[in-house]
Formats: structure tokens, sequence, C-alpha cells
């Protein structure tokens, strides 16, 4: 772990070492001391922050959608104030999304969502929460859009995005 790493809240720390040794490993073959021990931490530190991989597992999904939420947002500002054309906001949100190299990760997360209820909630909420965005800043680059039209551009925007974010899979 750097030092710069280090200095990160546990919480932090404990997520960055989750997506990198989830995504490397699995999630159900990664043990709580190979976490604690790649997050420079006691596994009771852990268990202080986390009640289960469970609740890391929802962390990271709420992180992850979080962060690429206010990516969005950046960008659908960055399109109201006349920055970018319709045409390069989508182009720099597909391309955001082809430099994300997470999905290993992802599938493993989503399997899990299917197993497990709890994370699967947490799942369909982040989606929802994704989707109702994505429809947002569709309807902010084309208001003239109807309601019809505008699930389609917006079932259109999501295949788009999930396939280039696995296309390596």
């Amino acid at each position: 772990m750097s030092a710069i790493e280090h200095k990160l809240p546990s919480k932090d720390r404990i997520l960055l070492a989750a997506r990198k040794l989830f995504g490397e490993n699995g999630f159900h073959r990664t043990s709580m001391s190979e976490l604690a021990a790649g997050a420079d931490m006691s596994v009771g530190l852990i268990y202080r922050s986390f009640k289960s991989k469970e609740e890391i597992i929802e962390a990271i999904v709420c992180a992850d959608f979080d962060r690429k939420l206010a990516e969005f947002e950046s960008l659908r500002q960055r399109l109201v104030d006349g920055e970018l054309t319709v045409r390069q906001t989508f182009e720099e949100l597909f391309q955001k999304t082809i430099e994300e190299n997470r999905e290993a990760l992802a599938f493993d997360i989503l399997a899990e969502g299917f197993r497990n209820g709890r994370v699967g909630r947490t799942i369909d909420e982040s989606c929802q929460r994704f989707r109702d965005y994505l429809r947002q800043f569709i309807r902010t680059a084309n208001g003239g859009l109807n309601n019809e039209e505008l699930e389609g551009a917006t079932e259109l925007a999501l295949c788009c995005l999930f396939g280039l974010g696995h296309r390596n899979i």
C-alpha cells in the first residue's frame, strides 16, 4: 500500500483493497485476512467498519454509482453551459465508460446480487438511480423527445454503456 493510500480513512482503504482483491480473486475466494493485509489493518478494524463482506460489496456498489452519477452531472452541466455539444458530451460519456476496467469485479458483484437478496436490492436501487439520471441527461440533450422516445433513447444508451463497459469479458 502506498503512503498516499495509507493516509486514506479506514473505510476507503478497505474499499480500495476490496476492489483490487475481489476483482483478482472473486468475492467468495477473498478471505477477510487477505482483505486486512491488503488494507494494511487488522481484521477487527474491518469488522468495526463493516459487519460483513456483504456490506463491503454494498458499499462498493453505492460508491461506484455515486461516482458515476457525479461524472454524469459534470458532463450534463458542461452541456447545459454550452461547453460541449450533444455529440461531444456523449463521446466523453462513452469514452469514460471504455476507460474503466472493472469488468471482473462488476460481474462478480452482479452474480452476488443474484445469490444474495440484500446485495441484489442495493444493485437494483442503484441501477434505478442510474437509469433515472441517464433519462434526465438525455432529456437535457434533447428536450423534444416524448416519453416513449425518451424511454427508447434511455434503453439504447444503457445498452451501449453496458456493452462498452463489459466488452472485454
